[in-house]
């Protein structure tokens, strides 16, 4: 039996449709990758789909909440069926509040918190005939603490674990569990990106910002791996993650136990 077998098999997934917003790179790519070999059809949303990639390719700017709903009817139209949502796509912008952009701000509150909304709203009534529905929300440890800087990403990674708890009470009697997952900082382009940015607003190096800046926060001293996110997300789609709702997933390799 292939490894893919092996795990579609473990999580029983298979026969099932997900959904997974920002899906060309880094968590996005793994969770497409992870839920696809275990045998689940996958939409996979990007502003820039990688054509060759992992599950479905679709194109849209979730900015919009238009196409927000736009890709769920593409998910039913094309499997009929949507049993799992992962809302992913992210950006970011590092300033002080005083230099902050007011269009910053807009996009990553638009991006990060309106489209999972928007994205739980036309998906709900497909999670409910599902029987056993999923709403996947890839959050951040800045959903549970703050670091300077980053007013937009904060504010918005906070309303999201909100918008969580909110919809697990609404879906309870119908099946539907939702979650956050709440990683420190992780292995991605998102991650990278922000390094030279961190090092202009600390006055820093770029490896003394990734040092005393990105990594400060955690007690063990890595990076995470994508995979490990999609572990994550593959457990809490099957029937084990079923005792999972309206929670924060924490996996910040131990940045809020302090």
């Amino acid at each position: 039996m292939s490894s893919a077998a092996v795990d579609g098999h473990r999580d029983r997934l298979e026969g099932k449709a997900a959904l997974v917003t920002g899906a060309a790179s880094g968590i996005g790519r793994a969770v497409t990758e992870r839920l696809t070999g275990a045998g689940m059809d996958v939409l996979a949303v990007d502003l820039r789909p990688d054509p060759d990639g992992p599950g479905i390719p679709y194109e849209a700017d979730l900015t919009s909440p238009e196409a927000n709903a736009g890709a769920v009817t593409a998910a039913r139209e094309r499997f009929g069926r949507l049993d799992v949502v992962v809302a992913n796509a992210g950006v970011q912008h590092v300033a002080p509040i005083e230099e902050f952009p007011v269009e910053k701000w807009q996009t990553i509150v638009s991006l990060l918190l309106t489209s999972p909304f928007v994205l739980a709203k036309e998906a709900w009534p497909a999670l409910r005939d599902s029987g056993s529905g999923r709403f996947i929300a890839i959050a951040s440890a800045h959903g549970l603490a703050a670091s300077p800087y980053k007013a937009a990403y904060v504010s918005a990674k906070h309303g999201v674990i909100g918008l969580v708890r909110t919809l697990a009470l609404e879906g309870a009697e119908a099946g539907i569990r939702t979650s956050a997952i709440c990683p420190g900082y992780v292995r991605t382009p998102l991650v990278e990106r922000q390094i030279p940015d961190q090092a202009r607003a600390h006055k820093l190096s770029e490896e003394d910002a990734l040092e005393q800046v990105i990594l400060a926060p955690h007690a063990v001293k890595e990076l995470i791996e994508p995979s490990e996110v999609a572990e994550v997300v593959a457990f809490l789609a099957g029937p084990a993650g079923r005792a999972f709702t309206g929670a924060p997933v924490i996996m910040d390799q131990g940045w809020t136990a302090r």
